[in-house]
C-alpha cells in the first residue's frame, strides 16, 4: 500500500519538460540512443541519470532521503530529483556529484573494498571526488580519488534497492555508468502510420506500422489498445507480436517516444475483432430459483447459477420482456433494479449468455409488486432527453437549466429539464478532435454565475489541451472566448477534461498524463496534474509550487466534485489493473506511473494512497458527483452508477445500482433539485466523429 502522506517534501527539485523515461525498458536489453556524456564532455550546469550498463538502472537516493550518510542504490528509472545529478568540478580533473534532490554530494566513508556510497553535505573532501574514466560504447567509470576505486553495483545486482559500493577498478559492466542528459531534447518523434495486422488468432495478433521520425532518434514504439498500454519495443521494431483476448473488439494503435521522453502524437487507430478460439453453438442451461424481492421502488432480483458446455459469462434481466441490466461473470447471481414506480407490478425473468453470445431462454417468471414509497437510495430515473452526439461535460445554471458540452460536434446545447427542449448555443471555437477521446470536455459555471455569467470549457485544440471562458449573456454564448490555461500536453487518449470549482471560488481542473507518464510527475509539466487556478487563469498565491499545479501523480483523472467539509475527491482510471478514487489534498502525489491503484512501487516515500481501488472491468468510472455527502461515481467498462457514503474516515456502505440498465456511464453531476444528472457513452466515445453515438441525459431522482 501506498503510504499516506498530507503534504510532499518541498525538496523535490522541477524538471525541464521532456525528461527521460526510456530505461524503464532496460529489461528487454535496449540500447538507447540519448545524449550522453563522456568525460570529456561532462556539462556542470546540465542535470544527469546515471544508468548502470548491466542492470539499466539507475544512480538513486534510497528512500528519497535527504539526511547526511542516506545510502546509494540502484533503481528503476523515473527521473525524479533523487535520481539526477549535477557535476561541479573540483580541479585536476575531478567532480563532486550533487544530488538535486537533497544538495549532498556522493561520499565513500572509507577506503576499504564493498564499502556503500552515501551521501553527506558537500566538504569537497577527496572521498567526495570522482574522474570519469571513459569505456566502450558511451559508458564511464566512476574512480573516487581518495581510493582509487570504481563506483560497482554490489554483486553485478539487477535488482531495485541493490547496494553502491566501490571495488577496485575492473572494467566490469556492473562498474560502467551511462551518463544521460536531461532536458538536452525536447522535440517529440513524428506520428507512427499506416498501423496494419496480420496473423489475427484467438490469442495473438501481429501489429506493424511505418517508421517515425526524430530529429535525435526514436528510442520505443509503445503499444496501446484503447488507451491501455500493452507494451514497449525498441525505436528499431516496426512490428510486434501481442496477446488478445477472445471476443475483444480493440482498437490498436502506437505512440513514439524517443530519449529524452518526448512522446509522439498517437498513430491512426487500426480495429480488431478478436475471434473465438473454437465454435460454440449449446447455450448455457436456463437459469432457475430466480425471486424478487421490493424494498420500496427498488426490486433485488436473484437466481441459481446456470451452466455451460464452455463457461457462463454473465446474466441478462428482463423486466417485463424487456433487458433492463446486465452482470459480467458466472458468480455474479443477483441484480437490483431500482428507480421503479410506486404501486407496480412488475414481472422479471433471467436468461445466461455465454462468451459467443449463445443465450439460455428466459427463466420462468416471478412477480412483484414496488412499495408505496421510495425507500432506497435511486427512487426513479427519467429519460429527459437523447443526444447523437456525446454528451460529455454538463452543468446546472441557478435557474434549474442545463448546459451540456457535444464533445465531438463542438458545441454547446441549452436543456430545459422540464421539456426536454434543447437549444444550440453554438460552436466553441479552436477545437480539435483527437482521433480518440479528445474534443469539447468538461463545462463548470461559478456559484456567483447569475452576478458573473461565464461558461468554462476545457477543450482540445489541434496544439494542445486548454481552458476557456466564454460570456453568457441574453441566454446565449457571445464573444470570443478567454484563453485561461493553454499548453496542457494533448493526445488520442488521456486528456483528462472535467472541470469544478470549489468552495473557496478557485477553478479546479483534472488534467491526463498525455500518454507519457513522466510528465506526471514533472512539476514543471501541466500533465498528470489536479490543478488550480482562479477564474480568470492567474494561479492563487497559496498554490504549493507557485504555479497551477495543485496534485500530481495521476494518470487520466476525469472526476472531480467537493463534499460538505470542503474536500475534493477525485477519480481516475488506471491502465489495466484498478481505478482509484482519491482525496485530493495540496501538493499531494498520487504515485503515477510508479504505482496504479496499490499495485507497483505504491511504498515510495510520500506517495498518498487511493481512498478506494476498483477492478477497470468494473469500474472505469469517469464523472463523479456529491450529493448530501454521498458519492455517485458514473462508469464507462463497469456500465454501473457507484454510490458510497462519505465518512470522517473515508468512503463507506459502497453500493452498486444500474449495472448495464443504460450501458456506460460517462457524466454525474449534482441536478438543482437536489437529484443527480447521467449521461451515457455507448457509441463512438474513442473516436473524433461527430454524430456517431445515441446517448441519453437521464434525470435520477434520489431517496436517502
Amino acid at each position: 500500500m501506498r503510504k499516506p502522506s498530507a503534504t510532499r517534501r518541498s525538496t523535490v527539485a522541477r524538471r525541464r519538460l521532456g525528461a527521460v523515461f526510456a530505461v524503464a525498458l532496460s529489461g528487454l536489453g535496449v540500447v538507447v540512443p540519448a545524449p550522453v556524456a563522456s568525460a570529456a564532455t561532462v556539462d556542470t550546469n546540465a542535470s544527469y541519470v546515471l544508468v548502470n550498463r548491466n542492470s539499466g538502472k539507475v544512480l538513486d537516493v534510497y528512500g528519497r532521503a535527504t539526511n547526511d550518510g542516506a545510502r546509494i542504490s540502484q533503481y528503476t528509472r523515473n527521473d525524479g530529483a533523487w535520481q539526477q545529478w549535477q557535476f561541479v568540478d573540483s580541479g585536476g580533473g575531478y567532480y563532486r556529484l550533487r544530488s538535486r534532490h537533497s544538495g549532498k554530494v556522493l561520499d565513500f566513508p572509507s577506503t576499504a573494498d564493498r564499502t556503500g556510497l552515501v551521501q553527506n553535505t558537500d566538504a569537497n573532501r577527496t572521498s567526495q571526488q570522482f574522474r570519469l574514466a571513459d569505456s566502450d560504447g558511451g559508458h564511464v567509470r566512476l574512480l573516487n580519488r581518495a581510493g582509487g576505486k570504481a563506483v560497482d553495483v554490489l554483486d553485478s545486482s539487477t535488482a531495485d534497492g541493490a547496494r553502491i559500493v566501490q571495488w577496485p577498478d575492473t572494467g566490469g559492466t556492473n562498474q560502467q555508468w551511462r551518463l544521460v542528459r536531461l532536458g538536452a531534447d525536447t522535440t517529440p518523434p513524428t506520428a507512427p502510420a499506416a498501423p496494419r495486422t496480420s496473423n489475427l488468432t484467438c490469442s495473438s495478433v501481429t501489429l506493424s506500422w511505418s517508421a517515425s521520425t526524430d530529429d535525435v532518434g526514436v528510442a520505443f514504439y509503445d503499444v496501446y489498445h484503447d488507451g491501455q498500454l500493452m507494451t514497449s519495443v525498441p525505436g528499431t521494431a516496426r512490428s510486434v507480436d501481442l496477446t488478445v483476448v477472445p471476443g475483444a473488439t480493440w482498437g490498436l494503435y502506437v505512440n513514439a517516444r524517443d530519449a529524452a521522453g518526448n512522446v509522439s502524437q498517437a498513430g491512426p487507430t487500426v480495429t480488431i475483432t478478436v475471434p473465438q478460439c473454437q465454435a460454440d453453438t449449446v447455450p448455457p442451461t436456463t437459469p432457475t430459483g430466480v425471486t424478487a424481492t421490493a424494498s420500496g421502488t427498488t426490486v433485488a432480483v436473484r437466481w441459481s447459477p446456470a451452466t455451460d458446455n464452455v463457461g457462463v459469462t454473465g446474466y441478462e434481466i428482463l423486466r417485463d420482456g424487456t433487458q433492463v441490466g446486465s452482470t459480467t461473470g458466472a458468480a455474479t447471481t443477483s441484480f437490483t433494479d431500482s428507480g421503479l414506480a410506486a404501486n407496480t407490478r412488475y414481472e422479471y425473468r433471467v436468461r445466461a449468455r455465454d462468451a459467443q453470445a449463445n443465450r439460455s431462454t428466459p427463466s420462468a417468471p416471478v412477480t412483484v409488486t414496488t412499495g408505496a414509497a421510495c425507500a432506497t437510495a435511486l427512487c426513479s430515473i427519467t429519460r429527459v432527453a437523447t443526444d447523437t452526439d456525446l454528451p460529455w461535460g454538463l452543468a446546472t445554471l441557478p435557474d434549474g437549466q442545463v448546459l451540456y458540452g457535444r464533445r465531438d460536434a463542438f458545441d454547446i446545447v441549452r436543456l430545459d429539464p422540464a421539456t426536454g427542449a434543447k437549444t444550440s448555443l453554438g460552436r466553441v471555437p479552436g477545437v480539435a478532435g483527437t482521433d480518440g477521446e479528445g474534443g469539447v470536455l468538461g463545462i463548470a459555471v461559478a456559484a456567483d454565475f447569475t452576478a458573473d455569467p461565464w461558461v468554462y470549457v476545457m477543450h482540445t485544440s489541434p496544439t494542445d489541451n486548454r481552458v476557456v471562458r466564454i460570456r453568457y449573456t441574453g441566454g446565449v454564448l457571445t464573444g470570443t472566448p478567454q484563453v485561461l490555461l493553454t499548453g496542457i500536453p494533448r493526445n488520442k487518449y488521456h486528456n483528462g477534461g472535467r472541470l469544478r470549482f470549489g468552495p473557496d471560488g478557485k477553478l479546479y481542473v483534472a488534467t491526463g498524463d498525455g500518454q507519457n507518464g513522466t510528465w506526471a510527475q514533472d512539476l514543471d509539466n501541466l500533465a498528470g496534474k489536479v490543478l488550480r487556478v482562479n477564474r480568470d487563469g492567474t494561479v492563487p498565491g497559496d498554490n504549493p509550487f507557485g504555479t497551477p499545479v495543485w496534485s500530481y501523480g495521476h494518470r487520466n483523472p476525469q472526476g472531480l466534485a467537493f463534499d460538505s467539509r470542503g474536500r475534493l475527491w477525485e477519480q481516475e482510471f488506471g491502465n489495466s489493473v484498478m481505478d482509484e478514487t482519491n482525496l485530493i489534498v495540496r501538493g499531494g502525489n498520487y504515485g503515477w506511473p510508479a504505482c496504479e491503484g496499490t499495485t507497483g512501487r505504491c511504498d515510495e516515500p510520500g506517495f498518498i494512497a487511493p481512498e478506494r481501488t476498483y477492478p477497470v472491468a468494473e469500474a472505469s468510472c469517469s464523472g463523479i458527483a456529491v450529493v448530501r455527502d454521498a458519492l455517485y461515481l458514473a462508469c464507462l467498462r463497469g456500465a454501473r452508477l457507484y454510490r458510497a457514503e462519505i465518512t470522517d474516515d473515508g468512503l463507506g456502505d459502497v453500493q452498486q445500482y444500474l449495472n448495464g440498465t443504460y450501458g456506460r456511464l460517462r457524466t454525474a453531476e449534482p441536478s438543482a433539485d437536489g437529484g443527480l444528472w447521467l449521461t451515457t457513452s455507448t457509441r463512438g466515445d474513442k473516436d473524433s466523429v461527430a454524430n456517431n453515438s445515441n446517448e441519453s441525459i437521464l434525470k435520477v431522482e434520489l431517496g436517502r
